[in-house]
């Protein structure tokens, strides 16, 4: 028999409470209890970075953390971050490179470039490769992704 548990977050800025499953994972909550959809389920491994939020300032794969773990954290999303305008430079350059196509990765690819550019000073390409490398994409080839956080990383964006 599966219990559920009260627990109560910060999500982008906002306290919410709600009665949860015990096995419910981070991104399902947020897609189907709060509608902020920005978040996708891929793989549900872990593996495609798609489902990928900023939880007490480190970002994880929403599909391996249960909403139950995240009580009394503070959840950042897509959305919440792009409304604060955090990730506007880095939006403005994914649109000018062309750095998205589907849309699919994005959200998560967006999340992945802003911890790298908090957490280091000046990456080079390698090092953006190497820490979006986490987050699929399967229609741009990365190129344009790259170009687009180096020329952020650089202060073109």
């Amino acid at each position: 028999m599966e219990h559920d548990y009260d627990i109560t977050l910060t999500v982008n800025g906002t306290k919410v409470g709600r009665r949860v499953p015990a096995r419910q994972h981070l991104v399902d909550f947020l897609r189907e209890e709060l509608e902020l959809t920005g978040s996708h389920a891929g793989c549900e491994h872990g593996v495609c970075g798609a489902c990928t939020v900023r939880v007490d300032g480190e970002i994880v794969r929403g599909c391996l953390m249960l909403a139950v773990q995240a009580n009394g954290c503070r959840v950042d999303t897509i959305e919440g971050l792009s409304d604060s305008k955090e990730l506007a430079a880095l939006q403005k350059a994914f649109h000018e490179r062309n750095a998205l196509q589907c849309g699919f990765c994005t959200p998560g690819m967006l999340l992945a470039a802003q911890d790298l550019i908090l957490k280091s000073d000046k990456p080079t390409r390698e090092e953006i490769r190497n820490h979006i490398s986490g987050n699929f994409c399967r229609c741009t080839g990365y190129q344009a992704i790259v170009d687009a956080i180096e020329e952020v990383v650089n202060g073109k964006g």
